[in-house]
């Protein structure tokens, strides 16, 4: 049965980018440097526990915060995570532009994207 993120696409959110652009991953993927704000939504908590994380694009210089809609989600199928993509109201993405922006990260998982 496909799933069905419809109660997702399209919410406004806003939150927290603990991972602004520039920035170097510490733990598991040590070296790797963010080229979009990845942060997370306060207070909606995903599989894993932890506040819902998101890629933020549509920037292109590093942020403490976020705010906008959810355009996409990438559902792992390695993981229990689920991730969001947002972005500012009224900016669009293609699937490849959105692929191409998150796959220094997502290219280490099993994907699919659904909008």
């Amino acid at each position: 049965m496909p799933l069905d993120f419809s109660h997702i696409l399209g919410k406004k959110v806003k939150g927290i980018i603990d991972r602004p652009i520039g920035c170097t991953h510490l733990n598991r993927f040590s070296g790797l440097t963010y080229p979009v704000n990845y942060g997370y939504v306060e207070d909606v908590f995903a599989a894993d526990s932890e506040e819902q994380d998101i890629y933020f694009l549509g920037t292109d210089h590093p942020l403490s915060t976020f705010e906008g809609v959810v355009i996409a989600v990438i559902h792992r199928l390695n993981d229990i995570e689920d991730k969001w993509i947002v972005a500012p109201e009224g900016m669009t993405f293609t699937d490849d532009e959105i692929i191409r922006q998150i796959e220094f990260m997502e290219k280490h998982f099993d994907i699919e994207l659904y909008r």
